[in-house]
């Protein structure tokens, strides 16, 4: 009895051919989601990244605008201080002094404490608007304001009378009075140059002053009455 030949499957090896085909497809899919994933993440990782350096970088220029607007307002603030301080300076030296001229332009690389530079304007204006007193070396000048006023005035007197003497009339009751009157005011003529003195030495008559000018005039006046009379 002839034995029979043993049968094989013709698709057994492309089952496992298929098979592995379908683990390997599974595994590169796996992979490929995991990649996704992983790029999904990284993604949304830069996003938000991108996102919070927009939020600072407006924040950003938000608070750069504030401080601009800030420093304009001190810069209009300080230019227009300045503006006040140069018109009182200029008030108190008098508006003919023309040396003083225009506010001076800001200089870059200046100081930041512009404040404190203007205390310091403000306490020296502010020294400067409260008259000193006219120094001693100025008494004989006062002195004499007061004598050379008085006789001034004696002379205007004598002139007065002199020219109701002459004309006669109404004048030869008037001018004698006249002369009277200004002869009585001698002593405070004086009083005027001592004046335009102090105010050039930026100083102010105080009361020994005025008694040095009033005193030298009347002693002048009366020295002139008993020579004269």
């Amino acid at each position: 009895m002839t034995a029979r030949p043993e049968q094989t499957d013709p698709y057994a090896g492309s089952t496992e051919t298929y098979a592995r085909s379908i683990r390997q497809l599974a595994e590169v899919t796996r992979q490929a989601e995991t990649e996704r994933a992983e790029a999904d993440t990284w993604y949304e990782r830069q996003c938000a990244a991108a996102t919070r350096a927009v939020r600072d970088a407006e924040h950003s220029v938000r608070r750069a605008e504030a401080e601009v607007a800030a420093a304009q307002e001190e810069v209009d603030g300080t230019e227009a201080e300045v503006i006040h301080l140069w018109s009182t300076l200029r008030g108190q030296l008098g508006s003919a002094d023309r040396r003083i001229g225009e506010p001076p332009v800001p200089q870059g690389g200046g100081p930041a404490d512009t404040e404190t530079l203007l205390d310091g304007v403000r306490e020296l204006l502010d020294r400067a608007r409260r008259p000193g007193e006219l120094p001693g070396a100025t008494r004989p000048l006062l002195a004499a304001f007061g004598v050379l006023g008085a006789a001034g005035a004696y002379a205007l007197g004598v002139a007065a009378r002199a020219v109701g003497v002459r004309y006669g009339g109404d004048l030869a009751v008037a001018m004698p009075v006249l002369a009277l009157l200004v002869t009585l005011l001698g002593p405070v003529v004086g009083l005027a140059p001592a004046r335009v003195l102090a105010d050039r030495r930026h100083a102010g008559l105080d009361v020994r002053a005025v008694l040095m000018v009033v005193g030298a005039g009347a002693l002048t006046t009366g020295a002139l009455f008993a020579l004269l009379r």
